[in-house]
């Protein structure tokens, strides 16, 4: 125990001496941290941030429009668990309007159609109000649109926040399922030999020979469309370059002396496996975890963007961008450029860190 905390401590000393792999983590922390907190720090905190205002789509950075909240009359209650991890469910209609004046107890606006055209619409201020004509001022406000709107009109900002939820999730979770799978047949085919090896590595090789893409495609039409089922999909993929590094890993180590010692003991080959073997490997398997964390992100982006990923109206970038991609060539590039750039700061970070492990790993002293 104490030489694997050792060991550990002289891999963060190393790692923390790499400048762009020390980078990669932080960017990687703080994307995190933005996932865990999306719906807290995001400006449209409503579920999927899909509060959709069809009059201000495809509006540049920093816009700023005046709204006039209408009350909701279903009057839904979210939970404070529910709205940290789905969002608050509106309680409020948003009218975008351009200007505003109370005449005694009726509310004129001018609601917002276009830049060159606007309609009057009266509202009584005691229905608005619940009869408490003092609260009228809470319910105009102005929003400002950091990175502009998209083309349904929602704020481009919160959806690339909580984006970033979907885009780490999809990576998490087929990053696990990739490693339990490949330690698993790698190190029984490394331990074992014979005819467990070569059956394993004739489903690496099989695996191996099919395009990525291909066999993703064909476990998502097996397995539908969604969001947990991207998970799968991916997940299923990424496991034999996983495999084939544990196998090899496996085959070396097997052979040192103290493994030998562990068998004149008469320990079982799964405490062998589990206790010495696994441990003495994880500085590479690490490294290859990093780099298909990065593979995942770029996968789902993709699927997202060719409609069998992630469904809407569920951000993910890859979604965005597909959303989005139209008005590349139009008067705002930045509506698919934005998710574009998210998901190559990402992917680098992780391959920045993937390097830099490898690295603290492989110091030869």
């Amino acid at each position: 125990m104490e030489r694997n905390f050792s060991y550990s401590r002289q891999i963060w000393k190393r790692l923390k001496k790499n400048k762009p792999a020390f980078a990669g983590l932080l960017i990687i922390a703080i994307a995190f941290l933005i996932a865990l907190f999306a719906y807290v720090i995001a400006p449209d905190n409503s579920p999927n941030a899909d509060l959709q205002t069809v009059e201000i789509q495809a509006k540049k950075p920093g816009y700023t429009q005046l709204f006039l909240k209408i009350p909701d009359k279903k009057n839904v209650r979210t939970s404070l668990a529910g709205s940290f991890f789905n969002g608050v469910i509106l309680q409020y209609q948003y009218l975008p309007i351009t200007a505003y004046t109370i005449n005694g107890n009726e509310l004129e606006v001018k609601k917002y159609i276009d830049d060159d055209t606007t309609v009057s619409q009266l509202y009584n201020i005691a229905q608005l109000t619940g009869n408490r004509p003092a609260d009228l001022k809470k319910l105009i406000i102005k929003k400002r649109y950091w990175l502009g709107t998209d083309s349904y009109g929602r704020d481009i900002l919160s959806r690339l926040i909580i984006g970033t939820r979907v885009s780490l999730a999809v990576g998490l979770v087929s990053i696990i399922i990739s490693l339990l799978l490949g330690i698993l047949l790698g190190a029984i085919a490394g331990y074992y030999r014979g005819w467990v090896d070569d059956l394993v590595m004739w489903l690496v090789n099989i695996s191996w020979s099919i395009p990525t893409l291909l066999l993703v495609f064909a476990f998502t039409m097996a397995l539908g469309k969604g969001f947990w089922q991207i998970f799968i999909a991916v997940g299923l993929t990424m496991w034999v370059s996983v495999a084939r590094l544990v196998r090899g890993q496996v085959m070396a180590v097997k052979e040192q002396e103290y493994i030998q010692a562990a068998k004149a003991l008469g320990y079982t080959n799964s405490r062998i496996i589990i206790r010495h073997i696994l441990p003495n490997i994880s500085g590479p398997v690490m490294v290859i975890a990093a780099a298909n964390f990065a593979t995942a992100i770029i996968i789902e982006a993709g699927l997202s963007f060719l409609g069998i990923g992630v469904q809407p109206p569920m951000p993910s970038w890859g979604l965005m961008i597909k959303e989005n991609y139209n008005f590349i060539i139009t008067h705002n590039p930045f509506l698919a450029i934005i998710p574009g750039i998210a998901i190559m700061m990402l992917v680098l970070a992780f391959n920045l860190l993937g390097n830099g492990l490898r690295d603290a790993v492989d110091v030869k002293e």
